[in-house]
Formats: structure tokens, C-alpha cells, sequence
């Protein structure tokens, strides 16, 4: 017998209105920036490789600030935290639509990753708190799921907003989404105010862990399954661009790449609720270990295909693959994350998987300077069997939910 608790998965102040809803809101502003951030920069008077380097603002913004965030929403509490980063985005949008020059440009996108980071993180460490063991991958891939979704209509909205006024018009609808998602967040007011009380007193901020004292006590977990993190971290990143490069390589037009990307999207967004579900009844390792195999396996396909057809047969595959493995790193950090250090527990770790996940598509690259962009797949598709060999090896040892035999050592069930 399970033994849990009476709480529903998402009651609908401290999850929903609290979390799910600013998230996917958020999420919708960021999908809708992301495309037209390189077209934009060089309507500013960008060449083309300055476009490239404003865009590369926004993930290194996150990296830079997945250290700092950890801390912040360790001293001023996780709901705090949400609201500071959903106000800074918004002004980082504004400054953004109306920057006068390239380089103000790029602070600007830099700050609105920054943000990101820590809306990402804050909003993390608060469901970890507020949802019960037995519930948290499902919410946790319904986190996962809601964020893909609003970036997946984030690009649409803002194809609208573009054909009926501009480009910079995008911006400024930027702003109105991080200024709702942040009102949202404030408008939830939780039932328990552990959260927010959690940083309020002078000697409870005196108290507060630094990262580099969490980093120490925890340094062999995080060098074993923050490795397996950064595994997962590449072969996503590597996910992300091995359509459109291969798409390219076998000269497809530009839409049938734009349908192929949309299609493994729509397949992904598809499957967090039952990835979750069934984290939750049987553990971690029944979902993590096969999506990240079958995510190789898929990527692995792709340079075999040379039409269309084939190439959209691997794609919903690699849809599937990521859409089974949704939430699967928020959860295992969760469960893992020691409760007196958990924000700054997680920035590392978030740290650990934006670099792999800036690391991803770089592997494919290299294979395309060496002359086989092939190769460089295949490299990228070793990846996600390593990273499931690695989960199979560590999380049992670090996690009572790896699956039901730690859970039932653990005393967890019956």
C-alpha cells in the first residue's frame, strides 16, 4: 500500500493558478521572442553574425543565472523570486522593443534570459515544496508540458502580431505576457506560507546555505547524476537542430522543415501527462531509462532518411521519445534536492543541464566542419543510451523513487 496523502495532484490555487499558469503564459512570450530575435537585430543594423551572437544572449543569460537564482530564491522565497524575475523580464522586453543600438539590444535579450532562469528555477523549487512525492512527476511533467506548449504558440502569436503591425510589436506583446504570468503569480496567494515565510527573518536569511558550501556536501551526487543531467541536457539540445540541419542537408524547402519541427513538437506535447503518471506509479527509471534510449535510437535514424516522408516517420519518434521523458530531470532533482538547500541545489543543477543543452547542437556542428554532418549525429544519438545507462546506475543509489524496489526499501510502500 502506498503510503500518501490525501492532497490533490493540482489544487488549483498553489499549483495551477500558483505555477502552471504563469508558466505557460510566460512560456508564450519567450517561444513568440526566440524566432525573431536574429530578423530583429539586423532590422537594428546587425550583420548576420552579430544577429547570431543577440540571439545567443538569451541561453547564455540562463547559464549565467542559473548560479545566482538558486541563491535568490533561497534568501527571498520562491513565490518572491517568480515575482522579481516575471518584473525584470518584463522591462527587459520593453528595453528590448526599444533599443537604440545592437549592443543595447543584446543587454537586453541578456536580461531576459537572465529572468528566465530564474522564473524557471523559482517556480521549480515551489512545486517541489507544495506537491507530495507521490504527485510530483505528474505535476512536474505537466510543468514540462505547459512550457512546451507555450512555446509552441508562442511563435504563431507572434507571426500574427508581425504580419498585422512589426517585428518590434512582438516585444511589447513580450511585455504584457511576463507582466500577466507575474500578476498571475501574485494573485495566488498560497494556503501555506512556509514558502514565503521561509527567507523572512533576519536569522533565517543569516542561516541560508551559500551554493558553494551545498556544492561541497552534495559534490559526488551532483558529479554523478548532474553528469547523467548533462547527458540528457546534449541530446536534447542536439534534438532540437537535427531536423532543420538534416532537413537542410537533404534539400527539403524551407516549409516542410517548419511542418517536420512542428510535427515532433505536437507529438511531445502530447504525452507529459501520462509520462508523468506513470513516474509516479512506478517510479523514475520506467520512464527515464527507455525515453532516452529510443531518443538515441530515433536520432540515430535520422541519416539514414532522404525524403521527406522518412524523415517525418523519425520525427514522431523523437517527438515521442522527448514527449515520454517530459519533466523526467525536474522530477529526479526534486527528489533528490535536500530540503534546507534546495533552490541552490537546483541552480547548480539546472546550471549542469543548460550547459549540456548548449552543448547539444555544438556536437552536431562539429561533425558538419569535419565534413560529415552524419557523423556528427550518430556522435549526438551515443548520447542518450549513455545517459540512460548512467540513470540506470546512479539514481537507484541517490533516489527512493527510482522505482517501486527503492521505494519499498525506503519504506515508501508496502
Amino acid at each position: 500500500m502506498t503510503r500518501t496523502t490525501a492532497q490533490p495532484r493540482f489544487p488549483f490555487r498553489d499549483v495551477v493558478l500558483g505555477a502552471l499558469i504563469p508558466a505557460f503564459i510566460f512560456s508564450i512570450g519567450i517561444g513568440a521572442l526566440i524566432p525573431i530575435i536574429a530578423p530583429y537585430s539586423v532590422e537594428r543594423g546587425a550583420t548576420l553574425a552579430a544577429a547570431g551572437v543577440v540571439a545567443a544572449m538569451l541561453p547564455l543569460g540562463q547559464i549565467l543565472a542559473d548560479l545566482p537564482a538558486g541563491q535568490l530564491a533561497a534568501k527571498i522565497g520562491d513565490r518572491a523570486a517568480m515575482l522579481v524575475a516575471g518584473l525584470v523580464a518584463g522591462l527587459g522586453f520593453l528595453a528590448a522593443a526599444l533599443a537604440p543600438s545592437v549592443i543595447t539590444l543584446a543587454a537586453a535579450v541578456l536580461l531576459v534570459g537572465a529572468s528566465n532562469a530564474v522564473f524557471h528555477l523559482a517556480r521549480h523549487s515551489y512545486l517541489t515544496e507544495v506537491t507530495p512525492a507521490f504527485h510530483r512527476a505528474t505535476v512536474l511533467s505537466t510543468l514540462g508540458g505547459v512550457h512546451r506548449i507555450g512555446q509552441f504558440v508562442g511563435p504563431f502569436l507572434g507571426a500574427g502580431v508581425i504580419h498585422l503591425f512589426d517585428t518590434r510589436a512582438v516585444f511589447f506583446i513580450a511585455v504584457i505576457t511576463a507582466s500577466a504570468a507575474t500578476v498571475t503569480v501574485w494573485l495566488a496567494r498560497p494556503t501555506s506560507r512556509k514558502n514565503d515565510d521561509a527567507a523572512s527573518s533576519p536569522a533565517q536569511q543569516a542561516a541560508t546555505p551559500k551554493f558553494w558550501a551545498v556544492l561541497h556536501a552534495h559534490r559526488g551526487m551532483l558529479a554523478r547524476l548532474g553528469a547523467v543531467g548533462m547527458l540528457v541536457g546534449a541530446i536534447r539540445g542536439a534534438r532540437q537542430q537535427v531536423i532543420p540541419l538534416w532537413g537542410q542537408y537533404i534539400e527539403l524547402d524551407p516549409t516542410t522543415i517548419s511542418l517536420l519541427f512542428g510535427l515532433a513538437g505536437g507529438i511531445d506535447m502530447l504525452l507529459f501527462y501520462p509520462a508523468g503518471k506513470v513516474m509516479d506509479k512506478l517510479g523514475r527509471l520506467w520512464v527515464g531509462v527507455p525515453a532516452m534510449t529510443v531518443l538515441g535510437l530515433a536520432m540515430a535514424a535520422v541519416p539514414v532518411t532522404s525524403t521527406a516522408s522518412g524523415l517525418a516517420v523519425v520525427a514522431v519518434l523523437l517527438g515521442f521519445a522527448n514527449g515520454c521523458g517530459s519533466g523526467i530531470m525536474m522530477t529526479i532533482s526534486s527528489d533528490i534536492a535536500p530540503p534546507q538547500a534546495r533552490p541552490q541545489f537546483l541552480g547548480a543543477w539546472r546550471l549542469l543541464t543548460d550547459i549540456g543543452l548548449g552543448a547539444g547542437p555544438l556536437i552536431l556542428s562539429a561533425g558538419a566542419a569535419l565534413g560529415s554532418l552524419a557523423v556528427g549525429i550518430w556522435a549526438a544519438s551515443l548520447i542518450g543510451p549513455l545517459g540512460a545507462a548512467g540513470m540506470q546506475r546512479w539514481l537507484p543509489r541517490y533516489s527512493d523513487h527510482a522505482n517501486r524496489t527503492t521505494r519499498r526499501r525506503a519504506g515508501l510502500i508496502d
